[in-house]
């Protein structure tokens, strides 16, 4: 597999008792690249996220992680390993503050579990990381404030800084847009550019506008298959995806 490849699934196939909802899916995602996966409803895209996390096992195929076979990896594993995928399993805690949050995740890539008893000065060294965590998704003024009392363009921010805690090499976002405005839209599009920088981003959206902004590749799915793959000028051109899309008006 070319270094330049950090994710890629071969012949990636899901079988529910007899309705197939992915079919031999061909994944290659670039290293330090945004790439969407989109398609009409039902075209098998949650499904593939849920197999690359590992939370489903696929019926047949491959998939590699920097040229490791992880088909078998558990999903802790994988987490671990560097690929992690928010909105899932980035849990945010409502009645801590924006920062404990943080820190939670924080103490999660050191093994252990949040210790409530602990002095302020014993997590020191976890309040400036995640004070710098909510510098970079514009928190740092919400760290007192309760996460339930966020408003819900910012509480995907703070679930984002909770997923950059875990240092992922590779982040998966699932629908990032998803019950959004458009100021929060807007925001967290910029927000995704900017965590971007040194990583890579595979990311199911329903909002084609914000696909067309922020994605480098996209690979379109219809019926568990890849029906065209390529930058979003390409594949917006292709006839089978204008095809697949007449009448829906979104993915």
């Amino acid at each position: 597999m070319s270094e330049d490849i950090i994710l890629e699934t071969r012949g990636l196939t899901k079988e529910f008792k007899g309705f197939v909802a992915v079919r031999d899916v061909d994944l290659r995602v670039r290293r330090g690249t945004i790439h969407a996966l989109i398609g009409p409803n039902g075209a098998g895209k949650t499904t593939v996220f849920n197999l690359l996390t590992k939370f489903l096992i696929p019926t047949s195929g491959t998939i590699l992680y920097k040229g490791e076979d992880i088909t078998g990896t558990k999903p802790a594993d994988v987490a671990r390993k560097g690929i992690v995928r928010s909105f899932q399993i980035s849990a945010v805690f409502p009645h801590l503050s924006v920062l404990e949050n943080v820190r939670v995740a924080l103490q999660r890539t050191r093994g252990g579990n949040y210790d409530f008893w602990r002095p302020e000065r014993a997590l020191h060294g976890l309040h400036d990381r995640a004070m710098e965590l909510l510098e970079a998704v514009n928190l740092a003024d919400y760290a007192a404030l309760p996460a339930t009392e966020l408003p819900y363009g910012r509480k995907r921010a703070l679930e984002i800084a909770t997923t950059l805690a875990l240092d992922p090499e590779l982040m998966l976002l699932d629908e990032p847009m998803a019950g959004m405005g458009h100021e929060d839209i807007d925001r967290t599009s910029a927000l995704i550019l900017r965590v971007s920088a040194n990583r890579t981003v595979l990311m199911v959206e329903h909002n084609l506008s914000v696909v067309a902004d922020l994605s480098d590749t996209i690979t379109v799915l219809r019926r568990g298959e890849i029906l065209a793959e390529g930058p979003y000028e390409q594949v917006s051109k292709d006839p089978q995806v204008m095809e697949a899309y007449m009448g829906t008006g979104h993915a």
